[in-house]
């Protein structure tokens, strides 16, 4: 044998042993673990294991957003990341498409998050909010979201947006987290940051034709580091409870008889239970309240509903 061949064959070998071994699948869900108990706030007083309900359907293979329906029981509001068409899709929590809606009136950059709540504080119609937040390298001078009234009917159809503009207070900020408050009809971005959960800022006045300041009205910090950038967040309906989905983990911020966010951001932040996922971007309160549903980014990929234990 040729030292020439002889070293062949000893790279061959090393490369054969270097490739990762392969991930065997399984079909175990998520451990809902031990918690601590919700104590004073609506909702769950403890979440049970994740159940997958479905898988994300081919027309999403980007999901980076989902809200649950106010107008449309069991209907899940969801939409892609950029680089997509300016779509919003009806789904079920089995991942079944029920309705396309195709926007205009505007041209996104890189929507991130998807909310629903009150048109405008006072006003009791419920609008669909999309949240065109994504800045990767922190350079957008300003940023926006996108505003339509709920269909009253689910069935494909095209409908204008209208654009709400804002700036931040202290420079550019990437956000992939937007809430609305049930309540008052209250919009706030949690930002994406690199070592806290993200700074929180109000959108008060928001409107058309229009660009406003957001206020900044503090920042959630994890105990002892232990996780960072949030990529998604859903505020309960009763205004006690915030989900936060980062991609290890769901956090839950807890404050009974929180009257505004400023109050709840002086709650009391613990992990609940997630479900591993490729690329953790989306999460909602069910329109009761009583658990939540994850999503994530790539088509086929299980979309877990937690309940109540």
């Amino acid at each position: 044998m040729s030292a020439r061949l002889a070293l062949a064959l000893l790279a061959g070998l090393l490369a054969a042993c270097s490739r990762p071994k392969p991930v065997p699948a399984t079909d175990t869900p998520p451990d809902a673990g031990s918690q601590v108990p919700a104590v004073g706030v609506p909702g769950c007083t403890l979440y049970g294991e994740p159940r997958q309900t479905g898988t994300v359907p081919d027309v999403l293979p980007e999901l980076s957003g989902l809200a649950a329906s106010q107008r449309h029981p069991g209907v899940f509001w969801a939409h892609n990341d950029s680089g997509n068409a300016f779509e919003v899709f009806a789904i079920d929590e089995t991942g079944a498409v029920r309705a396309k809606l195709t926007l205009t009136g505007a041209d996104p950059r890189d929507v991130e998050d998807v909310t629903v709540g009150p048109c405008a504080p006072g006003d009791s119609r419920p609008c669909v909010f999309l949240a065109d937040i994504g800045d990767n390298f922190e350079r957008r001078d300003s940023v926006r979201l996108y505003r339509l009234p709920e269909p009253e009917s689910v069935a494909d159809a095209t409908l204008p947006v209208e654009v709400l503009t804002f700036t931040y207070p202290d420079g550019s900020h990437d956000a992939e987290s937007l809430v609305a408050d049930a309540r008052s009809g209250r919009l706030a971005v949690v930002t994406k940051a690199r070592a806290t959960l993200g700074n929180v800022y109000a959108l008060d006045g928001a409107r058309p034709g229009a660009t406003i300041q957001a206020t900044k009205l503090g920042t959630l910090e994890v105990p002892e580091g232990l996780d960072r950038a949030t990529t998604a967040a859903s505020l309960h309906p009763s205004g006690q409870r915030l989900l936060l989905r980062t991609y290890s983990r769901v956090w839950e911020v807890r404050q009974p008889d929180a009257a505004r966010l400023e109050d709840l951001l002086r709650g009391q932040l613990v992990e609940v239970p997630g479900a591993s996922q490729a690329q953790a971007e989306a999460i909602t309160f069910l329109q009761d309240g009583n658990g939540y549903l994850l999503g994530t980014e790539f088509t086929s990929q299980p979309l877990w509903r937690t309940g109540c234990r």
